[in-house]
């Protein structure tokens, strides 16, 4: 397998999250907006759906190796919402204070039981575009959603995020703790162990 490979994502905290891990692994990680490919519609129903539309979108349109992760925050308490629709929660796509504001007030005067939340990441990684067998990882982070926005790091629902086991929100902490303690980072350490496998 090439180690050039597209990162089906134009999502920059995304890209600027993924793109140290991958080199990491021996990768040459590139966006697939770097290579003139756009984003395409998630209409699957589920995480892994999503990131398997966006690799063999990317792979397609360049003829590369493609990552694509498909991620989101969930919330038991809300039915799973935001859920598979995160970045657009409240309605324009990426408006992370407005997807915070509503969060928030969903959670308003409930009990602390139902603060309870996690971060889903599914990974897919395709060797081309029509590989019959996706490499698949997953990772989930746990923790609890706070009553107002911490910290200034991050992006997306990282100041309202306290993992389990830390004083600090995901937006207070350092981006090196970050990328070993979170869902990504799992789903990718779980990615590299099913590639030294093959």
């Amino acid at each position: 397998m090439s180690r050039k490979l597209v990162i089906a994502s134009s999502n920059a905290g995304k890209l600027a999250e993924l793109r140290p891990l991958l080199a990491e692994a021996g990768f040459e990680p590139v966006s697939q907006g770097e290579l003139g490919v756009g984003d395409i519609e998630e209409t699957g129903l589920s995480f892994v759906e999503n990131a398997l539309l966006k690799a063999r979108h990317a792979s397609a349109g360049t003829g590369l190796p493609a990552l694509a992760d498909d991620s989101g925050l969930v919330v038991p308490a809300l039915g799973g919402a935001p859920g598979l629709y995160s970045a657009r929660y409240a309605g324009a796509h990426g408006n992370s204070a407005a997807n915070i504001e509503k969060l928030l007030a969903e959670l308003a005067g409930r009990p602390e039981s139902d603060r309870r939340a996690y971060f889903h990441c599914a990974l897919v990684l395709l060797r081309h575009e029509r590989d019959p067998q996706p490499l698949i990882a997953e990772g989930s982070w746990h923790g609890r959603i706070l009553e107002a926005p911490r910290g200034d790091g991050g992006f997306g629902y990282d100041p309202v995020f306290l993992p389990d086991g830390h004083p600090q929100s995901v937006a207070e902490l350092a981006p090196e703790l970050k990328h070993r303690l979170s869902h990504r980072g799992q789903a990718l350490a779980r990615l590299r162990e099913r590639l030294a496998e093959i």
